[in-house]
């Protein structure tokens, strides 16, 4: 009976400390743990500045179950991950990070709920060794955005987990330029089995995400499925312009009750045009937004461009594939 394959794929931005000890990880805990399946673990490296792309080529000519895709140049943490995982051939694809943040540990347990059944089963982080206040922004901003979409965000996911090859086909027939892949789970995706796990800090090297790169995953996540932003800035339109007339109506009464001592002064001038330039700036930045993620639709560029691949030709034993022969005349 031939043997389930299970597809591992890992991003990688300067990762030279961790992709080889990942490698080694994994190699043992399929040998292991899961002698049962065959396996390949694919690198998509976001053309790294560091030695992971020399590392990764050392590795892929000891192991020919280790694939490697480089990309010509770096084309952020959004679309180099879901171009990955679109090439992977595997029954199913786990997906993880090479910091060791995604524990490889948790993946037999991930395989074992799926032969129960489940197309999805999805890593959700029960605790963090991370600081107090990212924690706490980080809660919140599920919480908004469970209640301004209609899809049902999963709190805590990260895409750290296991899907069925029925799965990554519908990934596949998505074409989105800007993916949004906790979205297109939650959207997309099949029944889920969550598998809870304490996240621990980095193995080594330097986290890659900065307040503009946390900021630019939160704003695609809200204008690629809310409509509840723009909606609002209509609805406080209507109440700030209603509230406006009622108070200039009652300040034209009290004038004209009190002509000659009656004096509004110029504070509620100021306030008031302070907080409607307030909200005007805010609804514009946030219509900025929704025009960036069309613009970036529309353009409809491909998610990555490929320098190079190793081993996709390269069968389990080392042997390449021959070519494929061209018809006669």
């Amino acid at each position: 009976m031939e043997k389930k394959l299970i597809s591992v794929v890992i991003p990688t931005y300067n990762e030279e400390e961790n992709v080889g000890p990942m490698t080694e990880t994994l190699v043992r805990l399929f040998d292991e743990q899961l002698p049962q399946y065959d396996y390949e673990i694919i690198y998509i490296d976001n053309h790294s500045q560091d030695r992971t792309k020399i590392l990764l080529r050392q590795i892929c000519e000891e192991n020919p179950r280790v694939k490697a895709i480089f990309n010509a140049r770096n084309f952020g943490q959004m679309r180099s991950p879901v171009h990955g995982f679109k090439q992977a051939s595997g029954d199913c694809v786990i997906r993880l990070n090479a910091d060791f943040q995604d524990p490889p540990a948790l993946i037999p347990e991930l395989v074992r709920e799926w032969e129960n059944g489940y197309k999805l089963v999805l890593a959700i982080k029960e605790k963090t060794e991370e600081n107090f206040l990212m924690a706490f922004v980080r809660r919140l901003y599920y919480k908004i955005l469970r209640k301004i979409t209609d899809i049902g965000h999963i709190e805590n996911f990260t895409g750290f987990g296991l899907f069925d090859k029925a799965f990554v086909e519908v990934v596949r027939q998505i074409h989105d330029p800007i993916p949004y892949f906790r979205g297109m789970v939650a959207e997309f995706g099949f029944e889920y089995k969550p598998v809870f796990y304490e996240r621990p800090n980095r193995r080594a090297g330097k986290s890659k995400n900065h307040f503009y790169s946390l900021y630019d995953v939160a704003m695609l996540g809200i204008t690629s499925y809310s409509k509840v932003v723009l909606r609002l800035a209509t609805f406080l339109g209507f109440i700030v312009g209603g509230l406006s007339f009622l108070v200039a109506i009652v300040y034209f009464i009290l004038k004209l009750i009190h002509w000659d001592w009656f004096r509004a002064g110029i504070a509620p001038l100021v306030i008031g045009v302070f907080f409607l330039g307030g909200l005007n700036l805010f609804f514009t930045g946030m219509l900025g937004e929704y025009i960036l993620s069309i613009n970036s639709r529309v353009l409809d560029r491909p998610l990555v461009v490929e320098e190079e691949r190793l081993n996709f030709d390269r069968e389990p034993d080392g042997k390449t594939d021959p070519p494929e022969e061209l018809p006669a005349g």
